[in-house]
């Protein structure tokens, strides 16, 4: 770079951070008393420097200007996915798209725009969002948060004012608009409950009472044991769209005796709920680094100078149901303790596309709504006696951003953790962090339903009492006050766990997570003593937690570990069920495929890796899909699960069973019959395509048990694996070394901008595919070094 641009960048740099610094206020801001549906005010500003990748440092005097900032810098890298969001919480889908279209999935389980819409619209036209915002801290949100989503909402549409669209999914689309303050709490309050009421939403807008006596008279129970498979299934990590890796490595573990935190979230690569990287910084109040989910106001996973933190999503289970026995006059009426009690009607007008408004009905009760299903699979059918309503605790929680808020001021592990029995806002996931002063945590701190061992013995259904056990989902009798959730005196709202019964392990060697519940956080020091709710004890690991155990304690016990060794442990790309099943599967295959000597040789010579260049790699993976879906996981392997050895057994390959014969012939078929050679490396097959270019891929499926978890896109006819669904997304390996800047390496593998016109729609896919890392900014010196820094005074 020439020598007078480099200064000259620098100088406006410097005169743009003395602007801000000059102004700052003592605190935060107090309560504007602004009404939540006005359009923002003007007269925000913020100054955003870019380093390399797009990565934006947002510097701004208060909250309400540091979400301005935000609200910009996200709106110029992703607008047509943070509107098309907005249409989704607004219930506005089937206005603008028709309503037989299929929303991301993003914000709920709704897998018809229709049924998206009635649910948001109900929520909007009972004031659920407003109630919460006018709910006092700490059961509402606090007034800095309030702040940065006034901020964010101005921030957004000073950048819809003062800029093109250029990204072809949304240019001159009329549904990307302005939005509110009150919109942006409408999109916290959907990412709150994507675990509870999202995942009901098409059974909750579905819900009819019986159309006769006959009708319902024709009406089946749900079957227990079914229902109880239905529901392990859909609680399941193996199965689901986001999951994650997280470590966190004490100071005894490490080379300098400070705290080493690896943070691998596996989210979807496409849609509204990816991350977004920033920097945020109130001088002398905030300065934190890290990812935010779409359209939220703060940094979600991230770092300071002092601790870093990550999440996983966890098996806490934070829905339960209520059986409701009707009353025989009227099934729209339910009994509690012999006394009829109403449904309340919800009646929600959805406006359709080419066609007339929709109109429909949802039935409210004490508990929530009413339900007749979660997903397909699991039917909860209304008859003539029976009806099943859905509870929820985090429809009442909007806390999540002030523990985000919490974190990011906080200067320990300890912190991290009096932030969580404060503020008690996390719905769906665990908290692993590291310190500068060499401590670990790992904690299970979520909003659950109180549902106590205890209670579930007295007051479960013959239908709760196959599902809690298998699935952790309860089914209550709700005829009854004295099968109520009750309340902890510890707990921020009526009817959730207090934080004095989450599962905390504080200081081990190595405390980790792979979706797995708490109880092996670290082998040597397992967690028990938790209700099921939280998840199991004593139960079969996945491959994923197994592999990652035996990594993080091999760490742990070698020692010296630095920054580095977290690097190379992301793409370390093992392949766990390789090492177990691989050679057995080599063995076998002279037997079971006589003719194919071929396959047998490249199963056998696979290194268990998958790097890119793995050769056997994607003909074991396509074996070991269709085994694995077609066997039932106590029948894979001959030596079964044992408790006292959980991160070694099960083990040895089941090659007996006929649907070994099967996958593996099919898997040698499938390759074939794609022109695909069956020892092709597997960054030849397994790519995504951006703007034209194929950029390879490592990584593995959930059952492969790998680390770096990669879900493609199988398309034969395209070549391989040819998209990703979800899987890897930002990751980051944070360590300190006694100065006041952190020593953190990050990736953001989908990229900064969804825009495929953007300089930083695929750049740091490229890096992953090489395996590089992003080198963090953190301190001024280091922002202002940046050979690609690019300075923009934002206002309104």
């Amino acid at each position: 770079m020439h020598l007078r641009t480099r200064l000259k960048q620098l100088a406006l740099a410097g005169a743009a951070l003395a602007t801000v610094t000059a102004s700052l206020p003592a605190a935060a801001v107090a309560d504007s008393g602004e009404r939540h549906d006005r359009p923002s005010e003007r007269g925000l500003s913020a100054v955003i420097r870019y380093t390399e990748y797009g990565i934006p440092h947002i510097v701004a005097k208060d909250y309400a200007n540091l979400g301005f900032g935000t609200g910009w810098a996200q709106a110029a890298d992703q607008i047509c996915t943070l509107a098309d969001g907005f249409v989704t919480v607004n219930g506005e889908r089937s206005r603008w798209f028709g309503p037989d279209g299929t929303p991301d999935g993003s914000l709920s389980s709704a897998t018809r725009n229709l049924s998206s819409d009635l649910y948001f619209r109900g929520v909007r036209e009972a004031g659920t969002v407003e109630g919460l915002l006018a709910q006092p801290a700490p059961a509402g949100p606090s007034t800095r948060l309030k702040e940065l989503m006034r901020g964010w909402a101005a921030g957004y549409n000073a950048w819809l004012k003062q800029n093109r669209v250029t990204d072809p999914a949304c240019a001159g689309a009329p549904w990307v608009r302005p939005v509110t303050q009150l919109d942006v709490a409408r999109r916290g309050f959907a990412v709150s409950v994507l675990g509870g009421q999202g995942r009901g939403i098409d059974g909750i807008t579905a819900a009819r009472p019986p159309a006769s006596p006959a009708s319902a008279s024709t009406a089946t129970s749900p079957d227990p044991a079914r229902t109880a498979e239905a529901a392990r299934e859909l609680f399941a990590a193996s199965g689901a769209d986001m999951g994650s890796n997280a470590v966190a490595f004490h100071g005894s573990t490490t080379a300098n005796g400070r705290g080493l935190l690896l943070g691998n979230p596996h989210y979807p690569w496409q849609g509204g709920r990816r991350f977004w990287q920033s920097q945020q910084t109130i001088p002398g109040e905030l300065n934190v680094s890290g990812a935010s989910l779409l359209g939220t106001t703060v940094v979600n996973i991230g770092f300071n100078d002092k601790v870093a933190w990550s999440h996983t999503v966890a098996t806490g289970v934070t829905l339960n149901l209520h059986q409701l026995t009707l009353d025989p006059a009227d099934p729209t009426a339910y009994l509690v303790d012999g006394k009829p009690e109403r449904m309340t009607r919800r009646t929600v007008t959805v406006p359709v596309k080419d066609g007339p408004p929709v109109t429909r009905t949802q039935w409210w009760t004490r508990y929530g709504p009413v339900v007749t299903g979660l997903g397909a699979q699991l039917p909860l059918p209304w008859t003539a006696t029976t009806a099943y309503a859905l509870n929820d605790p985090n429809a009442a929680n909007m806390r999540g951003s002030d523990t985000a808020l919490g974190f990011a001021k906080s200067r320990s592990t300890a912190d991290i953790l009096d932030t969580l029995r404060r503020v008690q806002g996390l719905p769906w996931v665990n908290t692993i962090a590291a310190d500068a002063a060499g401590n670990s945590l790992f904690t299970q701190s979520q909003v659950l339903p109180r549902i106590t061992d205890d209670l579930a013995r007295r007051c479960s259904t013959p239908l709760g009492r196959a599902t809690y056990p298998a699935s952790g989902v309860a089914v209550l009798d709700g005829s009854r006050t004295d099968c109520a959730l009750g309340s902890d005196p510890d707990a921020i709202q009526p009817g959730v766990f207090g934080p004095s019964k989450m599962p905390v392990l504080r200081n081990a060697p190595y405390v980790g997570n792979s979706n797995d519940s708490a109880w092996l956080s670290n082998a040597d020091r397992p967690l028990t003593g938790y209700e099921r709710v939280f998840g199991t004890i004593a139960t079969p690991r996945s491959l994923r937690t197994r592999g990652g155990i035996e990594d993080m304690a091999a760490m742990a016990a070698e020692g010296g570990l630095t920054v580095a060794d977290l690097q190379k442990q992301q793409f370390a790309n093992r392949a766990p069920a390789g090492d177990l099943a691989a050679a057995d599967a080599a063995k076998a295959c002279a037997t079971v495929l006589p003719g194919d000597p071929e396959a047998c040789r490249v199963i056998g010579a696979w290194d268990r890796t998958v790097n890119t260049d793995s050769r056997g790699a994607l003909l074991f993976d396509r074996f070991w899909r269709a085994f694995t879906r077609t066997v039932p996981s106590g029948e894979q392997w001959k030596v079964p699960f044992s408790a006292t050895d959980p991160v070694r057994t099960p083990h040895t390959l089941n090659t007996a069973s006929p649907a070994f014969t099967k996958a593996l012939g099919d898997a040698v078929a499938e390759l074939r019959a794609a022109g695909i050679p069956l020892d092709a490396p597997l960054g030849a097959h397994q790519f995504v395509v951006r703007n034209g270019k194929r950029i390879p891929v490592s990584g593995g499926t959930e059952s492969l048990g790998i680390w770096n978890k990669t879900e493609p896109v199988w398309n034969a006819a395209g070549g391989g694996y040819t998209e990703v669904a979800h899987g890897t997304s930002h990751v980051q390996a944070v360590g300190w070394d006694g100065s006041r800047c952190p020593v953190a390496r990050t990736l953001l593998t989908y990229s900064q901008s969804s825009d495929p016109n953007s300089a930083h729609f695929s750049d740091q896919t490229e890096l992953y595919a090489r395996e590089r890392w992003v080198t963090s900014r953190f301190c001024e010196k280091d922002i202002l070094r940046s050979p690609q820094l690019r300075v923009v005074r934002v206002r309104d």
